[in-house]
């Protein structure tokens, strides 16, 4: 089993690396007021996780990486 902060590193390199501009653009749009605008500890990150994926798939829907 690969240990989640591996999997971190990796999924972070990949989102900087691969990830189009205009995605992580809409990404960032879309989770920074609620990271501003909020304490950390206030801050539901199962939430922005999940805006992340919805923004991905949608803006990825048909694309491969490999």
């Amino acid at each position: 089993m690969i240990p989640p902060a591996v999997e971190n590193r990796i999924a972070r390199y990949f989102l900087h690396m691969y990830l189009p501009d205009k995605v992580q653009q809409a990404v960032e749009e879309k989770l920074l007021p609620s990271c501003i605008w909020n304490d950390e500890e206030d801050i539901d990150q199962d939430e922005l996780v999940r805006w992340a994926i919805e923004i991905i798939d949608q803006e990825l829907r048909d694309k491969r990486f490999k």
